[in-house]
């Protein structure tokens, strides 16, 4: 069956891939809308951190021989252990000053971890199994649809609404946002503010870890994995409006599919649909769709 002309099958097979691209999309800008919105932070290293989060997990599957589900569990706590140190000795240093020093500096240590990662293990990509419980596929009768992509989907969506509720539904979420405004109050009230906002730092880092060991089944582990797409985050993370938790995820899915359906009708301008959407939304609401202007 045609729609549109288009055969079915491819074109519900592109909006797959572009679910899973935005499942991908979604988790990292939230990590990152998480760490600006809340620290004021534009962090660069963030590709470099989902990189790790997939390599993390294949030393720990090659070298100790934990499987995907212990992995998806550990890696993001190591390189979230990783960010906070990393917050702790370096960015904290840089609050107090332009947002230009903490993007030179989390650019610079990009490069650094790229850098190392590319000398050690080469650019060609590390295969990565996935779980035997999500192999094969479900047939849908006009797609079909494999499991471990379903899962990534799922998963996806499942972590960043729950994000979501805690920052913006809860408690902790108030006094992380209050913090931000006004840390010397949040402090009297007997909150270490300092240590909030290094768990936050350590979150949002982990988010992007999670990212990486879910792409590593589907991408490969490439010490280069993050590079291109953090570019692509980084647009996702403008358009839906810096620091807004629930414009980078409605934003990240959005631009997956929107991609993914550019590749069926136009495919020449399949790579550059993202940034043109970023150049009509700054040009009509510069603070983003889901941001509010200052």
């Amino acid at each position: 069956m045609d729609i549109f002309g288009i055969p079915s099958q491819a074109l519900f097979g592109q909006l797959l891939i572009g679910l899973i691209n935005g499942s991908f999309y979604a988790l990292l800008s939230l990590g990152l809308a998480v760490i600006f919105g809340l620290l004021n932070i534009i962090n660069f290293t963030h590709g470099a951190l989902y990189m790790m989060g997939a390599f993390c997990a294949y030393f720990l599957l090659n070298l100790l021989g934990v499987g995907y589900w212990w992995s998806l569990a550990i890696a993001p706590l190591a390189v979230g252990a990783l960010g906070m140190v990393l917050e702790r000795t370096m960015l904290k240093r840089l609050y107090q000053l332009d947002h230009l020093y903490g993007l030179l500096l989390t650019f610079g240590l990009a490069l650094i971890i790229q850098g190392i990662f590319r000398n050690e293990f080469g650019s060609s990509g590390l295969p990565y199994r996935m779980p035997a419980q999500l192999s094969g596929g479900t047939n849908l009768g006009f797609m079909f649809l494999p499991n471990y992509r379903a899962w990534v989907i799922l998963a996806s969506a499942i972590v960043c609404l729950a994000t979501w509720y805690v920052i913006e539904r809860t408690k902790l979420g108030a006094y992380l946002r209050a913090a931000t405004e006004n840390p010397q109050l949040v402090q009297a009230f007997g909150i270490n503010v300092p240590r909030m906002v290094t768990l936050t730092y350590g979150f949002g880092v982990a988010l992007a870890a999670f990212a990486g060991v879910m792409a590593a089944p589907i991408y490969q582990v490439n010490p280069m994995m993050g590079a291109d797409l953090i570019i692509v985050v980084f647009a996702v993370v403008v358009i839906g409006g810096m620091g807004s938790i629930m414009g980078a995820i409605v934003t990240g899915f959005g631009l997956g599919v929107a991609e993914g359906l550019t590749k069926v009708f136009y495919p020449e301008a399949s790579n550059i649909v993202i940034f043109v959407i970023m150049v009509i939304v700054l040009l009509i609401k510069p603070a983003g769709l889901f941001g509010t202007q200052k």
